[in-house]
């Protein structure tokens, strides 16, 4: 069985370091490119050889920052998978990297099991976000039934609410365009995360992501 090329992209270099020791440790990948920034990792993709599968994408780096690289390599790249890299579990700068193309993230204090299971799901075409692991969005019912049993059961401003969350807007500027109280938005909120079964605005724009919604 082919191990899954890897790449690593992180100014830190403990973080990197480690990361590359933590994923070699694993007979089933392979980290083929270790990169200090963006510009310095895109420019390396110029090797065939050095091509991975997965990326683990640092989002503040020098020269070029996680969110520019990753928009170049979903462009330029479209096969290369990128799980974004973050130490705090910032809802705008996740979301900025979700919409640049990237297929999950990763707190950088993950156990190894966390780490191995997210390369996996993501070089298969999944995304992964460590708060959704629903038994309905990891297919043990058709992900098109589900996806209609959802939508079936949100309202339209619930769906609006849905899209402009995947926005940089704030609660305050979405219920100041929408046109109702920052209470209805938190309501809207509280019920679409029991819905998805989510449990923060990150998982809301992963639901949209996976199923083609914005």
């Amino acid at each position: 069985m082919e191990k899954i090329k890897v790449a690593v992209v992180d100014d830190h270099k403990l973080v990197s370091k480690a990361l590359e020791n933590m994923i070699s440790s694993n007979d089933d990948f392979e980290v083929v490119l270790n990169a200090d920034n963006g510009e310095n990792f895109l420019n390396e993709l110029q090797n065939p050889e050095k091509l991975p599968e997965v990326v683990l994408m640092d989002i503040n780096m020098p020269v070029k920052n996680g969110i520019e690289t990753t928009k170049i390599l979903t462009e330029e790249f479209p096969d290369i998978k990128v799980i974004a890299l973050t130490m705090e579990d910032d809802e705008k700068t996740i979301i900025k990297m979700l919409r640049a193309g990237a297929k999950g993230y990763l707190l950088k204090d993950m156990s190894p099991e966390i780490l191995f299971s997210a390369i996996d799901i993501v070089s298969k075409d999944g995304t992964f976000y460590t708060d959704v692991v629903t038994e309905s969005l990891l297919g043990i019912r058709s992900e098109r039934e589900e996806l209609e049993d959802i939508l079936i059961n949100l309202k339209p401003p619930e769906l609006e609410f849905m899209k402009l969350s995947c926005s940089e807007l704030t609660y305050k500027e979405i219920a100041e365009q929408m046109c109702i109280s920052p209470r209805t938005i938190d309501g809207y909120r509280d019920s679409i995360c029991k819905k998805l079964r989510v449990k923060t605005r990150v998982g809301i724009v992963m639901f949209m992501l996976k199923n083609d919604l914005i």
